[in-house]
């Protein structure tokens, strides 16, 4: 996970949770998983930020855990959804994280936080989390022709998409689409995968 990244979260976790539960409801996002998430799948979402969609899915039908690397975004999302589970874990490698053990992966706008490099092997990290037959969702911000810092220093990597199919070849991809967030108004890139 790129540092300067993690530090601004990490200075800044309250506001960032704050923003992000002050957004619409990203009720395109929960559509897509209601249609191909296993209902009473055992759940996790890496990159829980706020902790909004472990939160959802667990009211949904889907139990969820709750896996972020900044410390300070999981004592925010600790302290504003204590009836749930949330524990440490960067990409790329998801150390502790257990595979083969989950039906339903999020990994929702995490993955543009990584250099270049890391995205391969943390959509492997990622796939290898799933058990047989399991879905995983993936999204990230796109970022045109080059990298890019925001003001806060958060990077944003303008890899290839083809690189994160090429990593689920021997996957049915199910949904693939560039589209605007209904939440945060911005152009993600969303695709979901079933493990055959």
């Amino acid at each position: 996970m790129d540092e300067r990244t993690l530090a601004a979260y990490d200075g800044e976790a309250a506001r960032y949770c704050d923003d992000w539960l002050g957004q619409p409801s990203p009720d395109d996002i929960y559509a897509l998983w209601r249609r191909f998430f296993a209902l009473e799948g055992k759940s996790a979402d890496i990159g829980s930020g706020s902790g909004r969609d472990v939160d959802w899915l667990n009211r949904n039908g889907y139990p969820c855990t709750g896996f972020d690397a900044c410390r300070g975004l999981l004592a925010e999302s600790r302290q504003r959804f204590p009836h749930y589970q949330f524990a440490q874990a960067a990409l790329p490698d998801l150390e502790g994280v257990v595979a083969g053990s989950y039906r339903n992966v999020v990994c929702e706008t995490v993955l543009m936080h990584l250099p270049i490099p890391e995205v391969r092997p943390a959509v492997r990290s990622l796939a290898r989390l799933l058990s047989s037959g399991g879905t995983l969702y993936l999204s990230w911000r796109v970022t045109a022709a080059a990298d890019v810092r925001d003001s806060d220093g958060r990077l944003y990597c303008a890899f290839a998409v083809q690189d994160v199919r090429d990593e689920l070849a021997d996957w049915a991809l199910l949904y693939d689409v560039e589209e605007m967030s209904q939440s945060s108004g911005r152009r993600v890139h969303r695709l979901i995968a079933r493990r055959a």
